[in-house]
């Protein structure tokens, strides 16, 4: 349960501090966040000390479950800051499907946890599809939400499990069967692993942590994963509708695995892997992901902010399966309330205090650096 009254977490103090490191230069089920406008029609006092304008009016948005926890926490405050002057939607349908959805004109803005295509893909090049419905403008990636992966579990008796790249590859794409595994063992000394089958989940809809999932085991993984990293699930395994989905199956099924957003695991309160990227496992917390999170750098050009993250990262203590999700957005082309309305919000969900305060969901702060670049960006739409 998210509320917009937190409280903060010291688990993730030590996150703080590794987001004001410089940057070097891919939830619910469909249902929806909606937040209603009040009567006043106009934004608080606090709003206005704060530089945002509470412009009024509605947006509606669709895509991402990665940051669903997020959105929906940051539409709350949004509007509280902003005395409920608009409307804003989110329908967490998947990385894929909100794509679709903004190009094909259905929606205002999209989270994808992967940035726009830019070369075909089953016959579309979604960079292309964007620009047109953006008439004829670029559409910009504009990274808002950071989140790791967890390889979460379920193996009665096994409280702390150590997997890399490439076991995890081979559990994905049907090799290793069985927790006993040599493979698996060696990483797990002195632990008693069961001889039973491993159960694999994944997600059956198109989705970003499929893809950036997959993009770690490739890059990571030694050579064992050789399918090309995309949205669609191309290892083994039996398929579950959305984050929630793969959630609550690992949660009922014993012997089981899959592949998640943090805020997930944690919610679900299921045993996440550490990760050995080759100088000793790494717990996934704050600090670990921050350390990870600051090797990311800029792929994109200009205000387009798509990301190149670093699957193998050179601190021995970062935690390097990540995802980022980005706010798709026209940088011109839509009409002039909607225009206001989006850089308000997305002016708000950057900003320092509310990318500090998704800490306690299981979310990392954008790094300093990065933040200055979305803020520029977020203030070039137009």
């Amino acid at each position: 349960m998210i509320s917009s009254r937190r409280v903060r977490n010291t688990t993730f103090a030590a996150l703080a501090a590794m987001a004001s490191l410089s940057l070097v230069a891919c939830g619910s089920d469909p249902g929806g966040t909606t937040a209603a406008p009040g009567s006043s029609g106009s934004g608080s006092t606090s709003a206005n000390a704060s530089g945002l304008t509470c412009p009024s009016g509605k947006l509606n948005a669709e895509g991402s479950t990665a940051q669903a926890n997020a959105i929906t926490e940051v539409i709350a405050d949004y509007q509280s800051a902003c005395n409920n002057a608009s409307t804003i939607e989110y329908n967490p349908t998947g990385s894929g499907a909100g794509i679709k959805s903004f190009y094909n004109n259905l929606v205002d803005l999209a989270g994808s946890d992967s940035a726009l295509k830019t070369v075909a893909v089953d016959g579309v090049v979604e960079a292309d599809k964007a620009k047109e419905r953006c008439g004829g403008n670029p559409a910009w990636n504009i990274p808002m939400v950071v989140g790791p992966i967890a390889f979460a579990y379920n193996v009665d008796g096994v409280d702390k499990l150590v997997l890399n790249a490439e076991v995890l590859a081979k559990i994905f794409n049907g090799t290793i069967k069985t927790w006993n595994d040599p493979a698996i063992a060696k990483l797990n000394s002195g632990v008693t692993l069961p001889g039973d089958p491993i159960t694999v989940f994944f997600r059956s809809d198109e989705s970003g942590t499929t893809e950036n999932a997959t993009k770690f085991l490739a890059a990571a993984g030694n050579g064992a994963w050789t399918k090309e990293p995309a949205k669609a699930w191309s290892g083994t395994g039996e398929g579950k509708n959305k984050s929630s989905g793969v959630a609550e199956a690992v949660s009922s099924t014993k012997n089981s695995i899959s592949y998640m957003e943090w805020s997930y695991a944690r919610d679900n309160k299921l045993a996440i892997a550490q990760l050995d990227s080759g100088s000793g496992a790494t717990e996934l917390t704050g600090d670990s992901v921050g350390k990870a999170v600051s090797e990311a750098t800029v792929a994109g050009t200009g205000n387009d902010l798509a990301l190149k993250l670093n699957y193998q990262p050179k601190d021995a203590g970062a935690y390097p399966a990540l995802l980022t999700t980005y706010e798709i957005v026209c940088s011109k082309g839509l009409d002039a309330d909607k225009t206001a309305l989006v850089k308000d919000f997305l002016t708000f969900f950057s900003s320092p205090e509310e990318q500090q305060s998704l800490q306690d969901l299981g979310y990392a702060p954008l790094p300093t650096d990065l933040q200055t670049k979305v803020k520029t960006a977020v203030a070039a739409i137009s």
